[in-house]
């Protein structure tokens, strides 16, 4: 099996070629051009493996949450690619990317949201699996639950932009761990070789937020 898999939820663009049990990554801080990078990314991992677009039998991508610019691209250039070669699309948690690249078995997820919020999870590994004990949410972190028991290991920039609001409830965490597609392809492969990809037009970001900006009365009470 060939596939492709696009992360670009956060500042980091991030691609992965899987062929036939190999993976091949690439990845790039991109700030606000991650659109003019994807698909030239994808060709380099391409033109590495001696494969082409039209030999991949599927696609994956970073579904989110994160950034609403950013859920967008990878879900669009995962469903152009999958409409123009008739490819299953499959959608990875962003979170579960996250807790995938932290190694541990029991990991709270956390974004900077912006607007004063982080996107939050707490998710642990259950077979091959990761299982959700805190759903994904859109918080102010001073109301971000703690999840029971021990063990658990925080990731994301949410650690970073509120450091002293989670240093206080976390003893561990790395605030630089991010998802990235290398990630998604390994969540991925599994799920695709037991037929879980969808039709591309089933394909969708999970926002969590719907908001994208304060309005000028709320930015002014602040």
């Amino acid at each position: 099996m060939h596939f492709a898999a696009f992360e670009t939820s956060t500042e980091w663009c991030s691609v992965a070629l899987w062929c036939e049990g190999e993976i091949a990554a690439v990845e790039e801080r991109a700030g606000h051009t991650h659109s003019e990078r994807v698909l030239p990314m994808l060709d380099r991992l391409a033109a590495a493996a001696g494969i082409s677009i039209a030999q991949l039998d599927a696609v994956a991508f970073g579904a989110g949450p994160g950034s609403f610019t950013g859920l967008r691209i990878a879900c669009g250039v995962a469903q152009g690619l999958a409409f123009a070669h008739g490819l299953p699309v499959i959608g990875i948690s962003s979170f579960e990317a996250m807790a995938e690249e932290s190694g541990a078995m029991r990991v709270v997820a956390c974004l900077d949201a912006r607007m004063h919020e982080v996107y939050y999870s707490a998710i642990e590994k259950t077979g091959l699996r990761w299982r959700e004990v805190i759903p994904a949410q859109c918080v102010a972190p001073t109301l971000a639950p703690m999840p029971p028991g021990d063990g658990w290991t925080g990731c994301g920039s949410g650690f970073s932009a509120y450091e002293d609001i989670f240093r206080s409830r976390f003893s561990s965490f790395d605030a630089e761990i991010h998802p990235s597609a290398l990630a998604v392809a390994r969540l991925a492969a599994p799920r695709l070789a037991a037929g879980e990809g969808v039709d591309a037009a089933l394909a969708a970001p999970v926002y969590v937020r719907d908001k994208v900006a304060f309005t000028v009365e709320e930015r002014n009470s602040r």
